[in-house]
């Protein structure tokens, strides 16, 4: 880092001051920046919360508008970093408070990736807008939300008591983010004073109890299941319910959950393609998933629309831990549809052992 950008950063204003006098240094100065991110004295300055710095680089003509490469100003560094008194001091410089960085960020968004609500406060007193979206469809309310900050997400919802309806590019509500990231207080607060249908699905199909499901955030499934009276049985695009999305992430604590408090059969099928949470735990590789499916007394011989077993299945991709539990189990050699068996899938050493092994016994 040159050391013009390091005096920046550390908040050396007497550096600064002591070359001033020489005209070549400030035209110098406008034109160093860091060669990976494009960041200027000002960014520096901003983000480590040097107030008297910036107001003097201001004061001697550095736009206070400067971009890095990522179309990010001192506001956006400020506003990230929670320099209050930085902040207050750029935003009387009459900038334009919704400056977007690149993927169409505003300096609200980052702060409300952060703690800090007197920045969010002073952005929105100054006119920073609630309804601008990133380019994935992401509003600040939905930051707010993924990073679990309860009094943001209650002050922005006072702001705009329907702020909580933004849909991302992908169909995914601030209630799937709230679920999929855990925050079972952000849930319940959504729950409680948001309108959100019963088992709203995003692009690919999943529900917000499918992504609670998907990361073991079992109180969440249990107030969902409780509160909004979801179904336990909503299939996504795939023709997955929340079982077979469980075996898919190897959440073995979700698939307990659903089997035994939500009577969930182990057996029940996707309805594109007839695989069983079995099939898809195989596929995964997932052994414990699939010893807590067999303890259930899960079918180890359920067959898929094309005549497959989970053994199928665990020997095409070659998880051998997985083939070895369900011959071990029981698991029979059968020909699927097209007249292939389990063994005929085999092809690295491990796995092609267990089932010569089998043969010799």
């Amino acid at each position: 880092m040159h050391e013009v950008l390091k005096a920046a950063q550390n908040g050396n204003l007497d550096y600064f001051l002591d070359r001033i006098s020489d005209d070549r240094f400030l035209d110098f100065v406008l034109t160093i920046s860091h060669q990976k991110s494009g960041d200027t004295v000002l960014h520096y300055a901003a983000r480590h919360g040097h107030l008297q710095l910036l107001k003097f680089l201001v004061d001697n003509g550095l736009n206070i508008e400067l971009g890095n490469f990522d179309g990010k100003r001192a506001l956006h560094e400020a506003a990230q970093y929670g320099q209050l008194d930085c902040l207050k001091y750029i935003l009387s410089c009459d900038v334009n408070v919704d400056s977007l960085k690149r993927a169409d960020w505003t300096p609200l968004m980052l702060a409300c990736t952060k703690d800090n609500l007197e920045i969010i406060q002073v952005l929105i007193s100054k006119g920073s807008s609630l309804t601008l979206r990133n380019k994935d469809g992401w509003n600040c309310f939905h930051l707010a939300v993924r990073e679990g900050h309860l009094p943001i997400i209650d002050y922005l919802y006072k702001q705009d008591p329907t702020i909580w309806r933004n849909v991302s590019k992908n169909g995914r509500t601030p209630l799937h983010t709230a679920a999929i990231h855990g925050h079972t207080d952000v849930v319940s607060y959504l729950l409680s004073h948001c309108q959100y249908g019963i088992d709203e699905q995003d692009s690919c199909g999943s529900t917000p109890f499918m992504d609670a499901v998907r990361v073991e955030a079992i109180d969440i499934a249990k107030l969902l299941l409780n509160k909004q009276k979801v179904r336990v049985n909503t299939e996504d695009k795939l023709g997955r319910q929340a079982i077979h999305v469980a075996a898919q992430s190897g959440a073995m604590r979700s698939i307990n959950y659903l089997i035994h408090d939500c009577s969930v059969s182990p057996d029940v099928r996707c309805s594109s393609n007839k695989a069983t949470a079995l099939h898809i735990a195989a596929k995964e590789g997932h052994v414990t998933v699939m010893l807590c499916l067999l303890k259930y007394g899960a079918d180890i011989d359920a067959i898929d629309s094309r005549g497959r077993t989970a053994l199928h299945i665990a020997a095409g991709a070659q998880h051998a831990d997985c083939v070895h539990v369900l011959l071990k189990n029981g698991a029979q050699c059968r020909i699927d549809d097209t007249g292939t068996s389990p063994m005929e899938l085999a092809k690295k050493s491990n796995v092609v052992e267990i089932f010569e092994s089998l043969e010799n016994t």
